[in-house]
């Protein structure tokens, strides 16, 4: 009995450490995705190739209009305003750059919730909420919401 005690303990035990695994490799692909196609693409590097591999093609991002409306900016959008950006003869990139804190990612399954802030000269300007989810073997970001700070 003991013997079976100690061989459920043990399969228990490395159980939760393939889970564990399992959810850090998750957890640092979504980090990853919202790295290269988030902050460097929309941002750091003006990158829009990769937010395209980043972004859904139907994400968008939300937030309160007037008289109870939902404002909806669409990602196409977005990725030609980088473009435009990027290609303005009087456009200084360091102007551009911001840093960025992870302050939480939850997985369940195929989706993921992920709140980061984006910081330029240590001062936080944006707090993002990204919704993610996992298509095939791909994580892709489908909406944001945000708070811009005062």
């Amino acid at each position: 009995m003991k013997k079976l005690l100690i061989s459920l303990f043990f399969l228990t035990s490395i159980s939760t450490l393939v889970a564990t695994f399992s959810d850090y490799e998750e957890k640092s692909a979504v980090k990853e995705v919202i790295i290269k196609g988030y902050v460097n693409g929309a941002f750091n590097a003006l990158d829009p190739e990769e937010m395209e591999k980043a972004f859904h093609e139907e994400f968008a991002i939300f937030s309160p209009g007037e008289n109870g409306a939902l404002n909806r900016y669409p990602i196409d959008y977005w990725i030609s305003q980088v473009k435009k950006q990027k290609s303005s003869s009087g456009f200084d990139p360091e102007s551009n750059k911001i840093e960025y804190n992870f302050v939480d990612v939850e997985l369940l399954g195929t989706s993921a919730a992920v709140t980061i802030e984006l910081l330029k000269g240590n001062k936080v300007i944006y707090t993002d909420y990204l919704s993610l989810l996992k298509f095939d073997d791909d994580w892709k970001i489908v909406a944001k919401i945000y708070h811009q700070h005062g």
